[in-house]
């Protein structure tokens, strides 16, 4: 099955800015080396040390420090999309993408922090390219990711099923951490849920594209939503509250990671280029590398 893109058509722009295609970092840079040389298609806090950012590049898996120094971790220059650490390992990651020489990576897995990576499976009518994938926060054998349609797994990436059709325009996917059949996307249009495993999907935002979704282990649901600023709700009670704008002047946020030991510490990516931390929910961010 031919790979369709999912990527929003409001945020295009921004994406294509976060970087040309241009050779990676070979050696330590800044976080605005990074941004102007390379796209980024993920972050996270490192489980190991949560000081420091893992970014997952159109060039390899880098790791950015708190003073903005940017380091690659990966041996391999590829290009990592719908990049996962592992919800309690530190030493294991998991993505898929493109490698370097063309095609597709299938379901990748990195058992030493990120230097080295191996092929767990090619998916489901793959080799595929998950640029959505998220692992259950208290389940590392459940799997989601969508390639066309969507898939899941239940052994820990080894075998995959397509469960059926992606939300429209989906840009990004969570696990629900109380129920792995629980899955949240951010779409073009809105914020979508599905009880089934991604069978069928209901809205819970509606109307305005949320760019970026992600849980922390309490049940919290965080997401970025234009116009309306970073948005806080729990899966009890999934009533929307805006906690701030964003990053001063960053228009978009991109992608968007909680700290899994704090539910305030918030990572993102903005559209200004510009890596920044929260902690205190989203309502303030300060840049990595600045005072």
């Amino acid at each position: 099955m031919a790979h369709r893109p999912t990527i929003v058509t409001l945020l295009s722009g921004l994406l294509l800015a976060l970087g040309a295609a241009a050779p990676g970092l070979a050696q330590s840079a800044s976080v605005a080396d990074l941004a102007g040389s390379t796209h980024i298609h993920g972050l996270s806090f490192d489980r190991a040390d949560p000081s420091s950012v893992l970014v997952a590049t159109h060039h390899g898996l880098m790791r950015a420090a708190p003073d903005g120094t940017v380091t690659p971790v990966s041996d391999l220059q590829d290009d990592f999309m719908g990049f996962s650490p592992h919800p309690t390992d530190a030493t294991v990651l998991f993505a898929s993408g493109h490698p370097r020489t063309g095609g597709n990576l299938g379901f990748i897995k990195s058992t030493d922090s990120g230097k080295t990576w191996t092929q767990v499976s090619p998916g489901a009518e793959g080799p595929v390219d998950f640029h959505q994938l998220a692992v259950s926060p208290t389940d590392a054998s459940v799997f989601y990711g969508s390639y066309g349609n969507m898939q899941t797994s239940r052994d820990g990436g080894a075998t995959w099923t397509v469960t059926g059709a992606a939300p429209g325009g989906l840009i990004d996917l969570a696990i629900s951490p109380t129920d792995p059949e629980t899955v949240y996307a951010g779409t073009e249009t809105g914020l979508m849920v599905s009880r089934d495993g991604a069978k069928s999907w209901q809205a819970l935002i509606s109307d305005v594209p949320v760019t970026t979704v992600d849980l922390t282990t309490d049940g919290t649901i965080y997401a970025f939503a234009p116009g309306r600023g970073v948005l806080r709700a729990t899966e009890a009670a999934p009533n929307f509250e805006t906690i701030g704008q964003g990053p001063d002047a960053a228009g978009y946020i991109l992608h968007l990671a909680a700290d899994h030991k704090n539910k305030d510490r918030l990572v993102a990516i903005t559209g200004g280029k510009a890596i920044v931390v929260s902690a205190d929910a989203g309502a303030s961010w300060k840049a990595l590398g600045k005072e």
